[in-house]
């Protein structure tokens, strides 16, 4: 018996075949989603680097206007979904003038919201990845077991323990296991290659929205709330009430 891929495929039975099919589906689903989670994850961050300082610039520049339709620019960009959400639904108070407390933690909330949708947009298909690298050995050690099994099967017919008869269940026990092995081990890295860059865009998401909460903060305690809040504090006190006694 020659040793080559195509003889030992040849002398196979169909339970190993049908484990090489499945492992050989189970190889290609998980390389298509590390190939588009891959390609996302490489668009969101290539927008995000074009977005973020230019949307710092408007908000510098008070520029509400141009930041919300940066944000609309930029669908790819994780943080721009973030940060053009909440901004989107504040600017109209920002521009009155009219933010309160109250404003600013629904604008975080939202910030929130957004943040949760994108981060379960970003991990989808993980579980795919973290599915295939656990069971593929187990699938690839099935088809182990029973080319084991076909192993003792050929020497009970033979009435031998000679290569002859043992070899042919020999060749479906190591493909199997590493085939089931070869499809695990990309599937285990890319899992938590994609698994730390989540967290990183994350950790960016996260700082960004503080960011932009402080910026709320300190138009709300500056030129649109605190002047605000002066204005009624002068006419109350001019209007004949009692200064605060220390």
């Amino acid at each position: 018996m020659q040793l080559s891929l195509i003889d030992l495929w040849s002398e196979m039975g169909g339970f190993a075949k049908g484990i090489v099919y499945v492992l050989a589906i189970m190889s290609i689903w998980s390389l298509s989603i590390t190939i588009k989670k891959w390609w996302d994850l490489r668009k969101a961050q290539s927008e995000t680097r074009k977005f973020a300082p230019e949307f710092s610039q408007f908000l510098e520049e008070d520029n509400l206007n141009e930041a919300v339709s940066l944000s609309e620019k930029y669908k790819k960009s994780h943080v721009a979904r973030v940060l053009g959400g909440a901004l989107g639904e504040i600017k109209p108070l920002i521009q009155d003038g009219t933010v309160s407390v109250g404003d600013i933690n629904s604008a975080e909330r939202a910030i929130e919201r957004e943040m949760l949708m994108t981060i379960t947009e970003l991990k989808r298909g993980l579980a795919i990845l973290a599915t295939v690298g656990a069971t593929a050995p187990f699938v690839g050690l099935l088809g182990t077991t029973m080319g084991i099994v076909n192993s003792f099967v050929g020497m009970a017919a033979s009435g031998s323990g000679g290569l002859s008869a043992i070899s042919a269940g020999v060749a479906e026990a190591l493909i199997t296991t590493a085939f089931g092995l070869l499809v695990a081990i990309p599937a285990v890295w890319s899992y938590n290659y994609f698994q730390t860059k989540i967290d990183n865009l994350t950790a960016e998401m996260t700082y960004t929205s503080k960011e932009m909460i402080d910026y709320m903060i300190k138009n709300v305690s500056g030129e649109f709330g605190r002047s605000r809040f002066t204005r009624e504090f002068n006419t109350t006190a001019s209007s004949g009430s009692a200064p605060i006694s220390q």
